[in-house]
């Protein structure tokens, strides 16, 4: 299992890709925490902390596939780090005027969620160009879905640890500005700056004009909402079964079970339609969410979270494979920004529907919304199954454009080849 991501961390370029991308996106991973501590130093209250924090999910979520297609459009250098430091200045005009003005600390935050630049969308846009076989395309997918999980498991740790050497404002200014420096590291290497998107038709739409990608997103919106719901099912479960470090670690489990099945799943050589073995793999992560409705002992318990989180990063890595075949000529870097918009709305979604179903039904109830959400994930996978098996758009592109050096950066595959 192992030698299959050696192989890949050898190529030239990957490992400062991977490591520039993932240190680019810690101010991304550790906002929501990091601000909920500087306005509860700041002596503001946990609603004000939530609406802030929450302000920034929504300008996040808005700003990946706007920044996305511009990087479309004019390359990723000229829009990946005049968004870092953009979005790095207005958290740091968030963090040294704190809460005492809150129409500019709201704009603050809005504008840091909103700047904050599609550095993973514009990684999985660049493995076509550094890894020419497909099936070192398609582990690199799940090596990416792995390390998203160290990375929010790391970036919480972080921010605790700036805030015990330093404060909590020197954790917001901290991050942001070794965020800036990860984005750097990505955007003068010469994939990055040489990545050129295959020529693409004006369209209004962009990569939303493509059926099989709007799929994706539709059933992608579930998969968000089962994983946020998890997030306040296990807050009760917690309160009756040991507290805080129950609740920590029954996160961190999640996380864990990822990391399991995301490397094994990496490790295999893949036949068949990918459309298919999503269906799949979606319906035994729901099946995997079910036994958490038994809440047995906090240690069946963290055992059976790492259970529901095994086919998370194998459904994320499938996931990106259809995401590529599926985006119109022109539009991967928007297309996987829409990806990782949707999943954050969906995880959104679920931990507001979690909440009242949780005050009126307990910690079973709040269980019981994940199986649920994956079950209606796989109903659109399966209603929609036509669409995306269909051969996407961009094959025909490549056939008309096979002199074009630009599509070497886009590669596109048949559904029929491994993945």
């Amino acid at each position: 299992m192992v030698a299959g991501y050696l192989e890949i961390l050898r190529a030239k370029h990957v490992t400062r890709l991977l490591a520039g991308t993932l240190v680019g996106r810690l101010p991304c991973a550790t906002a929501p925490i990091a601000i909920v501590l500087f306005v509860r130093a700041d002596g503001g209250s946990y609603s004000l902390a939530g609406a802030l924090a929450a302000v920034y999910g929504i300008a996040n979520a808005v700003g990946q596939p706007l920044l996305g297609r511009l990087v479309d459009l004019y390359g990723q250098p000229r829009v990946q780090l005049p968004a870092a430091v953009l979005s790095a200045l207005a958290m740091a005009v968030f963090a040294l005027v704190g809460i005492g003005t809150l129409p500019l600390a709201y704009a603050g935050v809005a504008a840091a969620g909103l700047f904050t630049p599609p550095l993973e969308g514009g990684l999985r846009a660049l493995w076509p160009s550094v890894l020419r076989r497909e099936e070192q395309v398609h582990t690199a997918y799940s090596m990416d879905a792995v390390a998203q999980e160290v990375m929010f498991t790391v970036g919480p740790l972080l921010v605790t640890l700036c805030t015990a050497l330093w404060s909590e404002r020197a954790a917001l200014l901290v991050l942001n500005a070794v965020g800036v420096l990860g984005a750097l590291s990505v955007v003068v290497s010469a994939p990055s700056r040489a990545w050129r998107s295959a020529p693409r038709e004006a369209h209004w739409l962009g990569a939303l004009r493509s059926p099989g990608l709007l799929a994706m997103l539709g059933a992608f919106l579930f998969v968000g909402i089962a994983l946020g719901s998890i997030t306040v099912a296990a807050v009760p479960y917690a309160d009756d079964n040991g507290g805080d470090v129950v609740y920590g670690w029954l996160m961190a489990a999640i996380g864990l079970g990822a990391l399991i099945g995301g490397g094994f799943y990496g490790a295999a050589r893949w036949t068949g339609d990918p459309a298919r073995r999503l269906q799949v793999l979606v319906a035994l992560l729901a099946v995997c969410y079910v036994p958490l409705m038994l809440m047995p002992g906090p240690v069946a318990m963290t055992l059976l979270t790492v259970l529901a989180g095994v086919f998370l990063a194998p459904v994320l890595a499938c996931a990106f494979v259809l995401v590529d075949r599926h985006a119109p000529a022109g539009t991967v870097t928007e297309a996987f920004s829409w990806l990782v918009t949707t999943f954050t709305v969906g995880m959104s979604v679920g931990t507001g529907l979690a909440g009242p179903v949780v005050e009126a039904g307990g910690a079973l109830w709040g269980f019981a919304v994940p199986g649920a959400a994956g079950g209606v994930s796989l109903v659109v996978l399966l209603a929609t199954g036509r669409v995306l098996a269909a051969a996407a758009g961009g094959a025909v592109v490549a056939a008309s454009s096979e002199n074009d050096p630009n599509r070497a950066a886009e590669p596109r595959f048949s559904s029929g080849d491994r993945a």
